[in-house]
């Protein structure tokens, strides 16, 4: 073979393996992966603030959940005997059954029922529905809510449960008892179980219960003489909830609770129930860590991840762009640089 040939099969190619992919090329695709990296990143970031986030905060669509206060010291009208008994266990249980509300899954459906009893028998019971605004936690009147079949009455603010990040230092919160959405006003903030909590405090000034007329005998209201008189129920209390602000959690709860009955011209009272009702510790406890772990879920991702995501992302494709520009600049240079060369050969 002459020296020709082999010159120009080096110059073709012709009878050899193909050239190695220069490391330039392969430079310049490790620039664009960064780039698409990157890209990703920064779409995620927002993705996890502005839905997934929402999504987490909002109550949950399905719920079945037991609240309960106790009190080992207090006292009730027994209306089998009409006499008060002093000194008892009284307790007053809330179950709950939520359900995403047919036609709205922006909305819960409640089926809720207070249970007020001592250990002798039932003391009082109250039957709710209400329909929740899952992202405020607010009532909404839409259909068929009710107190006790009353399904004329409007009910209005918090229910039970506050929204995620609840932050403001005043929510209306309704009592089923007095129809009626009293303020919950911020009085401080506590510690619950190692969390902070923001304690807020509503006070119902007595307030006659609807539809609670009847007839007792006359002499348990202390009256002088025979028969029955009619009576009304009314209800005081000073209600207290201590909650973590980023799930919007309730970690404790406390009731000052006053009940009578009182004669339509308000001349005879009768203490029905007087009860200092508090949340049992293991109760606190359980609370405690399920805002613990869901305030972390929340935190991470209305903030962290979409703050560390959006860095890193900005990071990853301005490196990547900076590597495929600085390869595409030494690739121009080195095709200027090889033609005058690859001419001079030729003409040799």
């Amino acid at each position: 073979m002459t020296a020709a040939v082999r010159r120009e099969r080096a110059r073709t190619g012709d009878g050899a393996a193909p050239p190695p992919r220069p490391p330039g090329s392969l430079r310049r695709n490790l620039g664009l992966l960064l780039v698409a990296a990157g890209a990703f990143l920064l779409t995620l970031a927002p993705l996890l603030r502005f839905h997934v986030h929402p999504q987490m905060a909002a109550l949950p669509g399905d719920l079945d959940a037991v609240w309960q206060l106790e009190d080992e010291s207090g006292s009730y009208l027994d209306t089998t005997t009409w006499e008060t008994r002093d000194d008892v266990d009284i307790a007053r249980r809330t179950e709950l059954t939520g359900r995403v509300t047919p036609g709205n899954p922006d909305w819960v459906t409640w089926e809720m029922s207070v249970d007020t009893a001592s250990s002798a028998g039932m003391i009082d019971h109250v039957d709710r529905r209400v329909i929740v605004d899952r992202s405020t936690a607010m009532a909404v009147n839409c259909c068929g809510e009710h107190v006790d079949g009353d399904r004329a009455v409007r009910q209005a603010g918090l229910v039970l449960r506050w929204p995620a990040g609840a932050e403001a230092e005043e929510y209306p919160f309704y009592d089923a008892d007095v129809r009626a959405a009293p303020p919950m006003r911020l009085e401080a903030v506590d510690e619950v179980g190692g969390l902070a909590a923001r304690r807020y405090v509503q006070t119902v000034e007595p307030a006659q219960v609807p539809d609670s007329a009847h007839e007792v005998p006359a002499e348990v209201m202390g009256l002088d003489r025979s028969g029955t008189v009619r009576v009304t129920r009314w209800v005081e209390l000073v209600r207290t909830y201590w909650v973590e602000p980023v799930s919007g959690d309730l970690l404790d709860a406390a009731e000052q609770r006053r009940e009578t009955l009182r004669t339509g011209d308000g001349g005879a009272e009768r203490v029905a129930l007087e009860a200092d009702l508090s949340m049992p510790d293991h109760r606190i406890g359980a609370n405690v860590d399920n805002a613990e772990r869901r305030a972390g879920l929340l935190t991470l991702t209305r903030s962290t991840l979409p703050a560390a995501f959006a860095a890193f992302g900005v990071l990853l494709a301005l490196t990547g762009l900076a590597r495929t520009g600085t390869w595409a600049r030494r690739g121009h240079a080195e095709e200027d640089g090889e033609g005058p060369a690859g001419s001079g050969s030729e003409r040799d």
